[in-house]
């Protein structure tokens, strides 16, 4: 049965792998933002942690300064107590100076391991800031050649030899009939100029032959 779950479970992230490996070749620009957001999301983690770290340091400041105070002062009220000749209360001072030290002491390892920690936690913490800075620039740049690589690509395709031959057919057809349309034009302002001239030339005709036939009589 375990074996059964084991082999359904490799089948599911194949098949989740193959679906994001599917993605990333048909866009593989979306896909490097979803990472980018992933480790947006994962810097975010590290810096929480390290807020926390500063929180627990001052915790720890503030606990071993309380504790060697307190052992400092219980210190001095033992010898108090030792020169008033107050044995017991010398006694019980004394020990809740050493209590209070032994604290202090143990304080001051942890304060000192939780510093070391938090140094290292920031350091990995500026390097992960570098490093999704420069995730940044390189999703830029990438940007940038998928840009030219699109446009190259049409332009490839504006320029293959059946476009151009496509292209350069359209620009004769085009030639064509604007030859055809001026020719036309031409033909119709000749033909309306020859006609307005004929016309022109009909009514002096017939006017001077109107003339003519009135001074006959």
């Amino acid at each position: 049965m375990a074996n059964l779950f084991s082999r359904i479970k490799q089948t599911i992230s194949a098949d989740f792998h193959e679906v994001l490996d599917k993605k990333e070749q048909q866009n593989p620009i979306a896909m490097l933002n979803q990472y980018l957001r992933d480790c947006e999301r994962e810097v975010e983690k590290v810096r929480n942690l390290v807020e926390r770290q500063h929180r627990l340091k001052e915790e720890f400041i503030r606990e071993y300064r309380e504790a060697r105070n307190l052992a400092e002062k219980r210190e001095a009220q033992a010898k108090i107590a030792e020169k008033a000749g107050e044995v017991e209360l010398q006694e019980f001072a004394s020990r809740e100076h050493m209590q209070y030290q032994e604290r202090a002491s143990h304080l001051k390892s942890s304060l000192e391991k939780t510093s070391k920690d938090l140094s290292s936690l920031e350091q990995k913490y500026e390097e992960m800031k570098h490093r999704l800075k420069d995730m940044y620039i390189k999703r830029m740049e990438l940007m940038g050649r998928e840009n030219v690589a699109r446009a190259t690509h049409r332009m490839n395709q504006v320029v293959d030899a059946k476009q151009m031959e496509s292209s350069y057919t359209r620009f004769n057809e085009m030639e064509n009939y604007l030859d055809r349309l001026e020719h036309q034009v031409n033909t119709n302002y000749h033909r309306n100029t020859i006609d307005a001239k004929i016309a022109s030339l009909e009514k002096e005709i017939h006017h001077s032959e109107e003339k003519t036939h009135s001074l006959s009589q």
